[in-house]
């Protein structure tokens, strides 16, 4: 079961739960990350409409997005909101419970083969990743594009570091961005031919050679003088960068040899 930490949610969290019992004037929910710890949903948080009855906005078993609104520490009583949440809370909540899941699958996989428990791979991996990173899921998507590096800056143990990035290579999909700008080039130079050549090729030979496995760049024509270039990479900033290099470096040779040029970004 996807757990959070502490062992309380606080007031203003969202939280995931699970409608275990309605009566006239509320309802019982689970809280699913909270080891099935129950909260209180009292009907007048149920909906900003007039409720006449509960079990008309929601029924047992349904799984709700709610919002924590008081927490009493010393007899772990948590009273909980439905109205409360926004459409884009709603949405946010469950895109960061289905990471939370897919993160702990990885986890329960990884400490299987290593003869370890689940609360093992929270406390020795997945909390140390969620303290570096934000979120558990975030550090295995890292790790996944990055390497062991990410892992070593957790500070996760040696023995889990490759069995999780064999895992990761496996089941988590790198997302690349794609960013592209258009150099338009011309020249009545009887030698136009090769020094456009130039403009293009040389700066792609410079900043080609930094670029790690996950990033790449290339250029070709989309029709005479115009020339696309076109950088894709796992990381935005790195593409944003390895863009604004090329097109500098191309308009300075361009400027070196003669050549009119222009550049055009897309959007």
């Amino acid at each position: 079961m996807v757990r959070k930490r502490s062992e309380l949610p606080d007031v203003g969290e969202l939280v995931i739960g699970t409608v275990v019992k309605t009566f006239e004037y509320g309802a019982y929910v689970r809280l699913e990350e909270y080891r099935g710890l129950e909260a209180y949903l009292p009907w007048s948080e149920v909906s900003s409409k007039w409720v006449r009855d509960v079990k008309e906005f929601i029924k047992e078993g349904q799984r709700i997005v709610a919002k924590v609104i008081r927490v009493d520490r010393r007899k772990k009583h948590v009273d909980i909101s439905l109205k409360r949440v926004s459409d884009s809370e709603q949405r946010r909540k469950l895109l960061e419970w289905k990471r939370a899941q897919k993160a702990e699958k990885l986890l329960e996989i990884v400490a299987s083969k290593l003869g370890k428990t689940l609360d093992d791979a929270y406390r020795e991996v997945g909390w140390r990743l969620e303290d570096t990173y934000g979120e558990i899921y975030a550090g295995l998507e890292l790790a996944a594009y990055r390497g062991e590096e990410v892992l070593k800056k957790a500070n996760i143990p040696e023995e889990w570091i490759e069995p999780i990035i064999n895992e990761v290579k496996k089941h988590v999909e790198v997302k690349k961005v794609k960013i592209q700008g258009t150099l338009i080039l011309t020249t009545l130079d009887s030698e136009g031919i090769r020094k456009i050549k130039d403009v293009l090729l040389k700066p792609l030979d410079a900043v080609g050679k930094g670029l790690d496995k996950n990033t790449f760049i290339r250029v070709y024509t989309v029709g005479a003088p115009r020339y696309r270039v076109e950088v894709v990479s796992t990381d935005y900033k790195l593409a944003e960068k390895v863009l604004s290099n090329y097109l500098s470096l191309a308009l300075n040779t361009a400027k070196e040899l003669g050549v009119t040029c222009s550049v055009e970004r897309e959007k």
